[in-house]
């Protein structure tokens, strides 16, 4: 499924809440109104930075703040927890004009993960920072912290149990919603900047000190102004050995393969038959935006200069709720 919008814009942006949603057969009506409300509240928060000429890079961070402080998404608030019932979390940002990133992992006590990987971009010299190491930075550069009720969801707490319960005995948890899920947002601004930026919980009862494709640049996250930004969602193992991001704005770079196709065929013809079940997000240097997946759905939006806020989970079409 892909969602690609090529008006050419003077800005856009797109965000996604994870791929491997819950199943249509166990979705309430009230529980989607309320991941289609956060992703709204999502969108609004960068609409409102690029249609005052911000930054795409402020853009993207709002965003994904946004999804972070909603219990509903795995990520922030609504981190799932490892094997050993505590919450590991991860997240990256990227400036496409000049290729700096920014990568935190295995960190629990920053409010907003998403600012702790744009502080190690703006005031270390380095890419990636983990663990404790990571936390005492982020408490040098101010950033808030949390206690650890602020992240606990009894959702997440009772998903834990129900994996840790079927691997004892001996079956394979299939739920999709639980294996990955993770929040983006890519963006290109009035100035024709490109930035992404991702944070996730990771996988529900994975393993302590296991890090997925969220943090790893060129594989969950990656901007460059010349092609595109993206920001990932799925079997992170397997977005990490196919470098899934930058293989987007490979093609693109030297293949001369559009957004669109390019975003398909990593998704569909590469990730899918590799056992990367998942989606990406992605906008390019002219402001057009693709959103393939692979898998029962994506929660995800985009909003252009129109102001339009248009969310889908499913396989449906993006849905605009001005009038509903």
């Amino acid at each position: 499924m892909t969602d690609s919008n090529t008006s050419g814009s003077e800005f856009a942006l797109a965000i996604h809440g994870g791929a491997g949603t819950i199943l249509r057969s166990k979705m309430t009506p009230e529980r989607e109104a309320a991941y289609h409300a956060g992703l709204r509240r999502s969108l609004d928060a960068g609409r409102v930075i690029l249609a005052d000429g911000g930054s795409a890079l402020d853009a993207v961070s709002a965003a994904v703040m946004a999804l972070e402080d909603e219990p509903l998404f795995n990520a922030g608030r609504g981190a799932v927890y490892t094997s050993a019932g505590k919450q590991e979390m991860d997240a990256a940002v990227m400036d496409g004009s000049d290729r700096s990133a920014g990568a935190v992992a295995g960190i629990c006590g920053p409010r907003n993960p998403v600012l702790a990987a744009r502080a190690v971009m703006e005031h270390s010299g380095h890419v990636l920072l983990i663990g404790e190491s990571a936390m005492e930075f982020c408490r040098r550069q101010g950033l808030a912290f949390a206690e650890p009720s602020y992240f606990f969801t009894e959702q997440r707490w009772q998903a834990l149990q129900e994996t840790l319960a079927m691997r004892q005995g001996g079956d394979e948890d299939l739920d999709e919603s639980r294996k990955h899920g993770t929040v983006g947002a890519v963006a290109r601004d009035r100035n024709g900047n490109l930035a992404a930026a991702t944070s996730t919980g990771g996988m529900t009862a994975k393993a302590p000190g296991r890090v997925g494709d969220s943090p790893v640049i060129g594989a969950g996250t990656w901007a460059d102004n010349e092609t595109c930004a993206v920001s990932a969602t799925g079997h992170g193992e397997i977005f990490i050995r196919y470098a899934a991001a930058h293989e987007i704005a490979s093609r693109m770079r030297y293949a001369g393969q559009t957004l669109d196709d390019a975003a398909r065929a990593v998704v569909i013809d590469m990730l899918a038959p590799a056992g990367g079940s998942g989606g990406i997000i992605a906008v390019d240097h002219a402001g057009h935006v693709s959103l393939p997946f692979n898998c029962s759905g994506m929660y995800r939006g985009v909003v252009k200069d129109d102001g339009r806020l248009l969310t889908a989970i499913y396989d449906e079409p993006l849905i605009d709720f001005r009038n509903a």
